[in-house]
């Protein structure tokens, strides 16, 4: 796989250098969930990072709930943690991919090719002895030089301008539910960007209890196929956290596509934009 590791790779390369391994456990739901969880147990050696703070700037009018830090803010936190552009990045976090792929993104967007993502997260490495320990890893501080991906992302200006254009897949990773305006948890309006196709991101993960890993390349391929007819990929969340599994599902089986991180949230902050139900 492109972008995955497996736990056993993980476990016997533990004490390489090069690694840096980041600790990326969060929920939506609850603030402190990423701290407490590394406070109990991380893998050994880990560091982490917050997906609401570290990860996401402050909310403002526009740019949706988790807009994307600025790009020095963002320097300062992977060089504070001691990542480099020499250093090999594992990122894991319960195996559901959102918060480790949201690291995963913001790096190769950065320019960071050597990032990825531990297959199973560190439920699957405990599972197979992995060593995991409560002790805090303090970092040293490294540099970083952003080399930045421009045409990984783009905006809602972007996307208005394409949402009528057969040629343009535009993809909700949201769930089925939250798509269709039916149930809306979260965003002060329900429903979708106009013409955007339905992908659930949950979709491209096996799940068999509390263990998650992503579905095989095949399986991913027959899931996004009808997207290979499209000129332009466009994807979209919430606010720019779950459809970063599908950009690495994307990413893993070869089809181009741009994220709008601002995502439904950024969206519907715009009075004039259309949102559709179905």
């Amino acid at each position: 796989m492109l972008n995955f590791i497996n736990a056993k790779w993980l476990k016997e390369n533990l004490n390489n250098d090069k690694l840096v391994i980041v600790d990326c456990r969060f929920s939506l739901m609850d603030k402190d969930y990423g701290k407490k969880s590394y406070e109990e147990c991380h893998i050994k050696g880990a560091v982490r990072v917050d997906i609401e703070t570290e990860l996401s700037a402050p909310v403002t009018k526009h740019g949706g709930r988790h807009p994307l830090p600025d790009i020095n803010d963002l320097k300062y936190t992977f060089e504070k943690i001691g990542i480099s552009n020499d250093s090999i990045v594992i990122a894991y976090d319960d195996g559901d991919l959102a918060g480790c792929s949201r690291l995963w993104w913001i790096l190769k967007y950065l320019g960071h090719d050597k990032v990825y993502v531990l297959n199973g997260g560190i439920n699957i490495f405990k599972e197979i002895g992995g060593d995991v320990t409560s002790e805090e890893t303090v970092p040293t501080k490294s540099n970083f030089k952003v080399n930045l991906n421009e045409d990984m992302r783009v905006d809602m200006e972007y996307v208005r301008e394409r949402i009528n254009n057969e040629n343009v897949a535009l993809v909700d990773c949201r769930e089925y539910k939250r798509y269709i305006g039916e149930f809306e948890p979260v965003d002060k309006k329900a429903g979708h960007i106009p013409n955007a196709l339905n992908y659930f991101w949950m979709d491209i993960l096996n799940k068999n209890e509390e263990r998650l890993t992503i579905k095989s390349e095949e399986v991913l391929k027959d899931y996004f196929k009808e997207l290979n007819n499209y000129d332009e990929v466009i994807i979209y969340c919430g606010s720019g956290i779950t459809a970063s599994p599908v950009s690495l599902a994307l990413n893993e089986i070869k089809i181009p596509h741009k994220f709008y991180t601002g995502s439904f949230s950024d969206w519907i902050s715009y009075e004039e934009n259309q949102v559709d139900t179905i």
